[in-house]
C-alpha cells in the first residue's frame, strides 16, 4: 500500500513561504506564456526555449525545498528518533532523479 503524504504538513516561516510563492508564481506566469506562444503559432524552437526555462525554474524550486526539507523536517524527524524519515527522503530522490 503507497504512503499518502497529504497528511503531514509543515510550518514553514514567512521568509520561507514568500520565497516559494514567488518562485511558484513565475513559473505560472511562464506556463501561461507558453500556452499564449502555442495559441499564437510561434515557432516549434521558441516554445521549446520557453518550455526548457520552465524546467529549469521547476527544479530550482525542488532544489529549494528540498534542502529546506532536509535542514530542517529530516534533522528534526532523525534528532526524534523518526528514522524512517531517511527511507522517506530517499524515495523522493529517487522521483526526482527519474
Amino acid at each position: 500500500m503507497k504512503k499518502n503524504c497529504c497528511c503531514k504538513t509543515k510550518k514553514r516561516s514567512e521568509a520561507e513561504y514568500k520565497s516559494l510563492i514567488n518562485r511558484l508564481n513565475r513559473i505560472e506566469g511562464q506556463i501561461r506564456g507558453i500556452k499564449r506562444m502555442v495559441e499564437k503559432d510561434a515557432y516549434c524552437t521558441d516554445i521549446i526555449t520557453q518550455v526548457a526555462a520552465a524546467n529549469a525554474a521547476l527544479n530550482s524550486f525542488n532544489k529549494e525545498l528540498l534542502a529546506t526539507h532536509i535542514k530542517t523536517c529530516v534533522i528534526d524527524d532523525v534528532k526524534a528518533g523518526k528514522t524512517e524519515t531517511i527511507d522517506d527522503l530517499l524515495v523522493t530522490l529517487q522521483k526526482l532523479m527519474k
